[in-house]
């Protein structure tokens, strides 16, 4: 199973204020992070970190990964000075048929979108709205849990299709690009 999330900011003090968490302490925040994210994600399951995991160093993040279920991809966002230059900004795969592109940052157009591909974004802290087949797995817009492919599908049954989707108009057309047949010109 894979499992999304972003904007955990691990270790981050100042972060509880700035997005008004329900938490007194940073290790209370940690603690509860934590806890939600073992409550759902399984050892087995892959954990795509949309960025901004930790403020803090490559030690200290480790130990943070330790106490997590899951085998984790981490994609760079604002803060992840602890991720070394190789590590990605933008993650895509094709899950049960469904192109999904993932980035820290919500864009306009992504890979795909004009097949209404899906993008999964965070950095924004659930401030902003998505557009056609875009959601926001920042914790702070999912209750500080990590969303599965699962819950993100059902979401995305209930999203529009993206702006720039391209449509078929012709009854014998080539339905992925919308362009008429040479026969019907």
């Amino acid at each position: 199973m894979h499992y999304f999330t972003a904007d955990e900011h691990y270790g981050h003090k100042n972060i509880i204020q700035y997005c008004s968490r329900p938490f007194s302490t940073v290790e209370e925040m940690d603690r509860e992070l934590t806890r939600r994210h073992n409550e759902v994600v399984r050892k087995g399951d892959v954990v795509i970190h949309a960025g901004d995991f930790t403020f803090n160093g490559k030690e200290r993040a480790r130990l943070y990964m330790a106490e997590l279920n899951g085998q984790h991809i981490f994609l760079r966002g604002s803060h992840d000075y602890w991720l070394d230059e190789t590590a990605h900004e933008i993650w895509q795969e094709t899950i049960d048929g469904q192109y999904v592109v993932v980035c820290h940052y919500g864009m306009r157009v992504w890979p795909r979108s004009h097949y209404n591909s899906w993008q999964l974004y965070g950095h924004s802290h659930g401030k902003l709205e998505p557009i056609g087949k875009q959601w926001d797995i920042g914790v702070d817009n999912n209750d500080f849990y990590p969303l599965s492919f699962e819950k993100i599908r059902a979401i995305m049954r209930e999203r529009p299709d993206n702006p720039n989707l391209i449509r078929s108009t012709a009854p014998n057309s080539d339905s992925s690009i919308g362009v008429k047949s040479a026969a019907q010109h």
